[in-house]
């Protein structure tokens, strides 16, 4: 990708040029022999010329006077400071067609513009004008040229994040057209000069939106880009890549010849070669396209030297390489002829995470750097009995040649001896397993030239002066490669997936990896697979992973051992829960203990490295430690009904706060007063944003919770807690979670016999199926919902499940059915007094109206909907209600106001982090304006559609394509629309869409256009 824009030309015929190939700086004085005090300050006056012309002092807005009078203006604020003669400024306002008054119509213009501006900044000179003593930002062309200046400099400095940010800065200096209304032919000039920077600008902030992966949402705009300025062929280049990136080849290639046959119709040539080479690479899926990535280099070869206490490296170490870089880079700094002070590391993580491996490894390779010698020793600080540091000192000594009767018996004396040993000397110690920072410091070298590695569980905060290293476990790929190299490449090759079963059961922990590696290999009549479905049990997981004297269940009971009693229940409850992690007000709630007191000991447990800082008040367990934690939790805890506690204490806490957070979002919704009640208190929020973030957050835990549950007696307020968090069906992001636990809890419930908890959980699955456009199975659902219901009398599910087959019915075409159904809905709202109900039924009955050609009516109930809404507040349901308005006006022809209410519906969806709604909001947008003969917008809005994807599923998208299709045939962009047919028409296959997929094809059967 080339580097930053510069900005073109001035093709201005005699009014001296902007710049070269960017804005030059603006000039702020002038030299001393022609410069005049200015008796007021003009610090405060501000210009704009990317827009229309305009001034300001402070605040206050100045009068610039007629058109030709901002023409001088401008042209004199585009010579930054320099003077334009009075025949240059006639040429610019007036060209080759000048009144006969001109000059004095130019000293009048500069009259009265030196009456507005403050003293000393219009100044006469040599007969001409000029613009003197303006401040550093007053123009802001010359405050986006500085700021374009820096995010080159950021991109050339490998910061493309600020780059970015800089640019789209620059960029909103821009207030539509540049020079508005400012006639004359250097304004004209100007003006195409400056319209063509800011295209380079854009295609400058593209190529990096790009190169950090962001080429989904690139799409959208690129496409309204290229539909403004069809002849561009950079930004077709850009959207070609974009379309490919985002996994959409077939529209990338159909880019391609849309531009090839736009370039020889209009101009008669064929695209540039950067682009054909291009779509040549596309359609050889040429790897390139993607992310590079580097390999480094490999370390030198070291030469052993004495003392040599190392012990040896393992033949297969694998990956670690930026931690290797780092590490070797401090030794290298410390060793060095500019080396100071001696340098420290310390490595901390859990046990089996390769502590040792990499610190043996790192010293080995700098071997070299420390000719004098390296010293070791295992401090045994997991142990009971960790070494005392006068024996390593007594060790030590003698290695560095001191005889016995020369070593003194205090510590203070062997420390300081050991240190006078080492002045001068270049050594490198490792210090491993050590037991905190106190065992370690006197085994510190004193002197610049040494350097220590230390490896511990805990962290060593209080190592003074120590380069800390927290290490994590290694990442899949690094994992495979080193089961790979133990097993062999023939065996992990032909069963590669059960190969990543391996590593993933083994939490990518080396030591784990390294048994179950070490077990296969030694059985040659065993299979990958076999291993993997021996690892596939939990209950037997850290059983199988142990070797010879090598068990990664006695890596953990050395540190669990060490915990004091409070410390160690916290670690066995806490194992209890799935999620992912746990925030500190979930965990006080598993103890019972006030948040303070929890994060103490979930901080002790974290500096033990038996749990993680996953961010700040969330911690997370190691696969393999949760594991442990819960069978330490079997054997240990007492009393054993202290377990089912412990979760019935989690599961209240999530009830109680996602029913605060439902009733948040629907205010006046009754639904909160008939769930299952709880105990243990939740917590409280002043405002909707804090809720839904806690909602967003905690999703995958709170889920995972309702799992737990099944099979248990807190089945009903698990299938409740699924209900109150219904939101999370709607957001994208956790809609497949939410639809394994909802099939989990229908399974559980008609396990247990319970009419009432499964009809609630399908009716929430009723409500999953219906988001992702499973239209036939979410039918199937609602019906057995509505059976169960009715037998348990549960009237709240009742009326849900009623919406929802009016819903249905409305997919399918059964607008009476949909009615009659909504009708029943309505009812039931209103009898249980359930606001929001009534609201959200109406809603849905206008599109039953609409199917049945009702639009006048629909256009009314649609209105009733909002204005009940309306009374509510501003909640995420007042969205639908703008929502369905805008479908509604949409039908009616009334695209202007149909409009307004969608942009209404947008804000309030993104407000709520309701990601399909905001797609599918764009999809409307896009019908309204396609139906308004305004292509180009349609087209960028389903782009947006696309890309953050909508309600309804691949049925939904693919009306989404269908429409795309229709508005980019509209702009001449036959063959990339007919790419979005042939996209639409396979998902209304796969979906069983035969009416939509009657239409496409219709559509792939019309001539392409002229």
């Amino acid at each position: 990708m080339g580097g930053g824009p510069r900005v073109p030309e001035d093709g201005g015929p005699r009014v001296a040029e902007v710049g070269g190939p960017r804005v030059p700086e603006q000039r702020t004085a002038v030299d001393a022999e022609t410069a005049k005090p200015a008796p007021e300050d003009p610090a405060e006056l501000r210009f704009s010329v990317l827009g229309p012309v305009r001034a300001w002092r402070g605040a206050e807005s100045l009068a610039t006077g007629s058109p030709q009078q901002r023409a001088l203006l401008a042209a004199l604020l585009l010579r930054e400071g320099r003077t334009a003669t009075a025949s240059e400024l006639i040429d610019a306002l007036w060209g080759d067609e000048p009144p006969s008054q001109a000059l004095a119509a130019v000293r009048t213009y500069a009259s009265r513009l030196r009456k507005v501006l403050s003293p000393g900044v219009l100044v006469s000179e040599s007969g001409g004008y000029a613009v003197r003593a303006l401040p550093p930002g007053a123009l802001d062309l010359a405050v986006a040229q500085e700021l374009a200046s820096d995010a080159e400099k950021a991109k050339n400095a490998g910061d493309l994040c600020e780059a970015r940010r800089l640019l789209n800065e620059a960029l909103g200096l821009w207030d539509g057209e540049v020079l508005a209304s400012v006639p004359g032919p250097y304004a004209e000039t100007q003006r195409a000069r400056l319209d063509e920077w800011r295209l380079q600008l854009v295609e400058s902030r593209l190529d990096m939106d790009l190169e950090q992966g962001c080429h989904a949402e690139a799409v959208s705009e690129l496409t309204a880009l290229t539909a403004a300025h069809p002849l561009r062929e950079r930004l077709r280049e850009l959207l070609m890549l974009a379309l490919y990136r985002s996994g959409r080849q077939a529209e990338a290639l159909a880019v391609y010849a849309d531009t090839r046959r736009l370039l020889a119709d209009e101009l008669g040539v064929d695209p540039r070669p950067g682009l054909r080479e291009l779509q040549q690479r596309i359609l050889l899926a040429d790897p390139r396209l993607a992310a590079p990535s580097a390999a480094s280099d490999p370390e030198p070869a070291a030469t052993p030297v004495r003392p040599a206490q190392l012990p040896a490296t393992v033949p297969d170490f694998t990956g670690r390489a930026g931690l290797v870089d780092d590490l070797s880079a401090v030794l290298a700094a410390a060793s060095g002829a500019q080396g100071q002070v001696m340098a420290v590391s310390a490595l901390a993580g859990i046990g089996g995470v390769g502590k040792t491996t990499l610190a043996v490894h790192v010293a080995h390779q700098a071997r070299s750097a420390f000719p004098d010698g390296q010293l070791y020793v295992d401090l045994q600080g997991a142990g009971a009995r960790p070494a005392e540091p006068e024996t390593v000192l007594g060790s030590f000594l003698r290695a560095l040649g001191t005889a016995d009767s020369a070593i003194p018996d205090s510590l203070a004396e062997r420390a300081a001896l050991y240190r006078s040993v080492l002045d001068g000397r270049r050594v490198l110690v490792l210090l491993d397993n050590a037991r905190d920072a106190a065992q370690v410091r006197p085994l510190l070298p004193g002197t610049a030239g040494c350097a220590a590695l230390v490896t511990a569980r805990v962290r060593m905060v209080d190592l003074a002066g120590a380069h800390l290293v927290d290490l994590d476990v290694m990442s899949p790929d690094e994992a495979l490669r080193l089961f790979t190299k133990i097993v062999g490449e023939e065996r992990v090759a032909a069963e590669r997936t059960a190969a990543l079963d391996v590593v993933a059961a083994c939490g990518f922990l080396p030591l784990a990896i390294r048994i179950a590696a070490s077990r296969l290999a030694a059985r040659r009549t065993w299979t990958v697979s076999v291993l993997a479905a021996k690892l596939a049990d939990e209950r037997r997981r850290l059983d199988e992973l142990q070797a010879g004297d090598l068990a990664v269940k006695a890596t953990f009971e050395l540190g669990y051992g060490q915990l004091e009693p409070a410390q160690a229940r916290a670690f066995r409850l806490l194992g209890l829960a799935d999620g992912p992690d746990i925030s500190l007000a979930a965990a006080a709630a598993v103890l019972d203990l006030p948040p303070e007191e929890t994060e103490d000991l979930l901080e002790i447990l974290v500096d033990t490295s038996l749990l993680e800082s996953a961010a700040p008040g969330r911690y997370r367990f190691h696969d393999l430690v949760r594991l442990y934690a819960r069978a330490c939790a079997e054997r240990d805890e007492q009393p054993p009904g202290e377990r089912g506690a412990a979760m019935s204490r989690l599961l209240d806490f999530y009830l109680a706060t996602a029913s605060q957070v439902y009733a948040i979002e629907r205010p006046g919704d009754r639904l909160v007063d008939h769930l299952e009640p709880t105990v243990y208190p939740g917590l409280r929020f002043t405002e909707g944003s804090a809720a839904l973030d806690w909602l967003y957050t905690e999703a995958s835990c709170l889920l995972a919770c309702v799992r737990q549950s099944a099979g248990t007696d807190r089945l009903r307020r698990a299938v409740d807690l699924l209900w109150a968090a219904k939101d999370l069906t709607e957001s994208g992001a956790n809609s497949h979670q939410y639809e394994t636990t909802a099939r989990a809890m229908c399974d559980a419930a008609r396990t247990a016999g319970d009419a009432r908890a499964e009809g609630r959980a399908r009716m929430m699955l009723t409500n999953v199926l219906l988001v992702s456009g499973r239209i036939q199975q979410a039918e199937e659902q609602a019906g057995l919902a509505m059976g169960l219901a009715a037998s348990a009398r549960d009237d709240r599910t009742i009326s849900w499940v009623s919406n929802d087959r009016g819903i249905i019915s409305l997919h399918q075409g059964r607008y009476a059915d949909g009615k009659t159904f909504l009708e029943q809905a309505i009812e039931g709202y209103r009898t249980a007094g359930n606001r929001p109900g009534v609201a959200l039924s109406l809603c849905n009955l206008s599109r039953a109206h609409l199917g049945m050609g009702n639009i006048t009516k629909a256009v009314e109930i649609a209105e009733q909907g909002l204005a009940a809404q309306l009374e509510i507040g501003r909640t995420m349901r007042l969205a639908n209600g703008h929502f369905t308005l805008g479908i509604a006006l949409t039908r009616a022809g009334r695209h202007a106001e149909a409009l307004n209410q969608f942009s209404d519906a947008l804000g309030i969806f993104i407000d709520h982090r309701q990601r399909l709604w905001e797609g599918v909001t764009n999809f409307r947008i896009a019908e309204a304006h396609l139906a308004a003969l305004r292509p180009a917008q349609a087209a960028r809005h389903a782009e947006q559609a696309l890309a953050l994807g909508v309600i309804g599923g691949d049925r939904m998208r693919g009306n989404v394509l269908t429409l795309l299709g229709r508005a980019l045939f509209t702009l001449g962009q036959a063959d990339r629309a007919k790419a979005c047919w042939h996209d639409a028409l396979e998902l209304y296959e796969q979906t069983g869409g035969a009416i939509e997929a009657d239409e496409v094809r219709t559509l792939l059967a019309t001539p392409r256009a002229a």
